[in-house]
Parts: structure tokens; sequence; C-alpha cells
């Protein structure tokens, strides 16, 4: 486990991820972040924090990097294996809480499983 050095980077990036509720894109950080730092430290951070279990990743339908904050995880393993949703009209994505089994596949240890659904969230329907 590496210890984390709280730059203003670094807590500036976690505050976004404190304050919000779903997920965001690398792209979108990227361009919320422009005036304080460069794409290549929102990366670079991005990815320690991400090694360290304190948010996780997947691909949205768009086929952008999604980053939301993790629950229980550590930097050994990620514990929280749970589906992702993203509206079809508004591009929102959430983390949905639900449990997911995944299978035992003889001769294969499982290291991640990505779930992805798409839809039309609440709000888009009204």
């Amino acid at each position: 486990m590496t210890v984390l050095r709280k730059t203003k980077s670094l807590k500036t990036l976690l505050h976004l991820f404190e304050m919000r509720e779903g997920a965001i894109s690398a792209v979108d950080l990227v361009q919320k972040l422009d005036e304080q730092m460069n794409k290549t430290t929102v990366y670079r951070i991005l990815d320690r924090l991400e090694g360290e279990g304190l948010i996780h990743s997947f691909i949205a339908r768009d086929g952008l990097r999604w980053y939301a904050k993790c629950e229980g995880c550590s930097s050994e393993r990620h514990f929280d294996v749970h589906p992702h949703i993203q509206c079809r009209l508004c591009n929102k994505v959430e983390c949905l809480d639900l449990e997911v089994s995944v299978p035992k596949v003889d001769d294969y240890e499982i290291e991640s499983v990505e779930l992805f659904l798409t839809g039309t969230c609440s709000d888009c329907l009204v």
C-alpha cells in the first residue's frame, strides 16, 4: 500500500468525488479541472486513487472511461462489484446498489466483472 501525498490537486479531485453521487467521465474531469491542473495530472491522480481502492472505473456506452467512488475497497482488492447504468438521453451514469453473483469458471480466477446497463432515467421520462 502506497501513501498518498495530500497535494492540492489530489484534494481537489477527491472533493469532486465526495460531492458527487454518480460517476463522472475522465473527459469531463479534465474539462472541469482545466483551470486548476493539466490533463496528465488528472489522469495520474485518477490512476493513484483507483490503485488505492478509493475509486473504480469502467467503460460506458460512449466508449469513455468513467470513475466513481468505491465503498470498502482497498489497494489489494476492489470488493464493490456492481452494475452501472447510463441514461440514453441525458448520459447520466450511476452505480447501482445491486449485488451481482459472479459465477465460478473452471481453471480461472475472476479478477474483474463489468455489467453495464442503458435505459432512460426518471428525470428524462417526464
